[in-house]
């Protein structure tokens, strides 16, 4: 491609973020380290200042492929099972179907041990698989042990005839009662690996949500009900409310607003100890695919958000300024 006008003086990784589609400025930035991308038949460093009529050339290697599945006796929570589908409360750090850079201990690896009839429905990669939970949030997921289970699902799914119901703990002291969020969410206009609600191409989302208990001017327990099913939703949505997931390292690392100044280095040094997003699927509720019954399922608070020692040294910050001590919830 040719430089034109409209990309005169902009950096080189963005001018190809800009151009490319699907390329987050980290794989522009690799690429351009590697040599994969010149300008003017020269490497040049991603920070370069491109300019009019300069000549933008090269390759953009094969992706990695993706790994085969493989079963693995690995630990699974299942809920109920029937003939049908399965329900299990998925733990955190634990990713859902392998990808590149995780080949194994994924969730499919395990349902492939302990239900090995799931192979092949809904495609090799992500047999049963019919929604995602991201690595770091645990709860609940129905599986699909047919391919005719699978097509239903998925199309209640679609049609948004399943409830899902989260649990999650955020920065700051909300002090609305409840709410809905419905900015739109797409990918990043610079980085994407993540979602925001700034994209330039975005799609609808709804997140309902309703105050479950409040810790001071630190933090806030929600009950939260989500209409849609955008990537990283919930985390997206809270972040943009300034009220971010507290242990999001991807959505929540900037400075906190909305928590008085006198916590914010304390609470910093708090954060670090926790080691995943405080984020729980609490509740599904559907009807089976077969027999129309309305289903409805809990997974249990885990234990890292129920009494985890960071979070209630952190929440304690807050109290002790006044004087006071916070009792586990």
């Amino acid at each position: 491609m040719i430089v034109t006008c409209k990309d005169d003086g902009n950096r080189l990784d963005s001018t190809l973020v800009t151009h490319i589609e699907n390329c987050s400025r980290t794989s522009a930035s690799e690429l351009i380290k590697k040599g994969f991308l010149l300008v003017n038949n020269k490497i040049k460093k991603p920070g370069y200042r491109v300019k009019t009529g300069e000549k933008l050339q090269g390759t953009i290697p094969r992706p990695s492929p993706l790994p085969d599945c493989y079963p693995e006796n690995l630990p699974l929570e299942i809920i109920f099972q029937d003939p049908h589908l399965i329900i299990i409360n998925k733990q955190p750090g634990i990713v859902v179907h392998p990808s590149p850079g995780h080949s194994c201990g994924t969730l499919v690896n395990a349902l492939l041990y302990h239900c090995p009839d799931i192979e092949g429905v809904g495609g090799a990669i992500r047999p049963g698989i019919v929604h995602r939970l991201d690595k770091d949030t645990s709860g609940i997921m129905v599986i699909a042990k047919t391919h005719y289970a699978h097509t239903a699902i998925s199309s209640l799914f679609k049609s948004r005839d399943i409830k899902k119901e989260y649990i999650g703990l955020v920065y700051g002291n909300i002090k609305e009662k409840k709410g809905r969020i419905t900015l739109p969410i797409g990918r990043h206009p610079f980085d994407r690996k993540k979602m925001s609600v700034n994209s330039k191409r975005p799609r609808s989302a709804e997140t309902i949500w309703s105050v479950n208990k409040h810790f001071g001017d630190v933090a806030t327990l929600l009950d939260i009900q989500i209409k849609t099913g955008r990537t990283h939703q919930i985390r997206v949505h809270f972040a943009s409310m300034h009220h971010p997931i507290i242990g999001d390292c991807i959505y929540g690392s900037r400075k906190l607003k909305n928590i008085p100044t006198i916590y914010n280095n304390d609470i910093q040094k708090k954060i670090k100890t926790i080691p995943r997003q405080m984020l729980h699927a609490h509740s599904l509720s559907f009807k089976h695919p077969i027999s129309g019954e309305t289903l409805n399922f809990t997974a249990p608070i885990p234990e890292d958000m129920n009494k985890r020692s960071s979070i209630r040294a952190m929440i304690n910050i807050a109290f002790s300024f006044k004087g006071r001590c916070f009792a586990c919830c």
